[in-house]
């Protein structure tokens, strides 16, 4: 398969910068999961004002990829689905939830979901909880290797 400075179009993905991909990845659906991607980017970044983006798992079934934010490790992925938006937590298992946010993936062993639908009011204050234990998760691990 080609890639895009094959094709002709003279840019290539990784031209692209991560938050460009990314702005990209929000305006694919066109509709409110568009919005509600961003503004879910937007809180992760205030509530972790040192996450790193990233795009992850291109592949022909998501050639765009996968918004990703990490800290020490991957804290939360983003996947617009066809009625909704799914903020899945790696580490998800191991969070104190008090507010029930998680409501999908709920059977492993690891990883947690939320699958935001249309019209749902977000509990940011409950977020910004599970992204803070996501990141003193994935903090605790690195001082553990030392």
């Amino acid at each position: 398969m080609p890639n895009d400075k094959e094709s002709g179009t003279g840019i290539s993905s990784q031209d692209i910068s991560i938050s460009d991909q990314i702005d990209a990845i929000i305006n694919e659906p066109g509709d409110w999961r568009g919005e509600t991607l961003s503004q879910l980017r937007a809180f992760i970044k205030m509530a972790d004002p040192s996450v790193v983006e990233e795009v992850k798992w291109k592949k022909l079934s998501k050639p765009s990829g996968v918004p990703v934010w990490s800290h020490n490790g991957i804290l939360c992925v983003a996947d617009t689905l066809k009625s909704a938006v799914r903020l899945t937590f790696p580490q998800g298992a191991q969070i104190n939830d008090p507010n029930k946010l998680f409501n999908a993936r709920l059977d492993g062993n690891t990883v947690r979901a939320i699958d935001f639908h249309d019209g749902d009011t977000v509990d940011y204050a409950a977020l910004e909880g599970l992204i803070l234990e996501a990141v003193a998760i994935n903090t605790s691990k690195v001082m553990c290797k030392r």
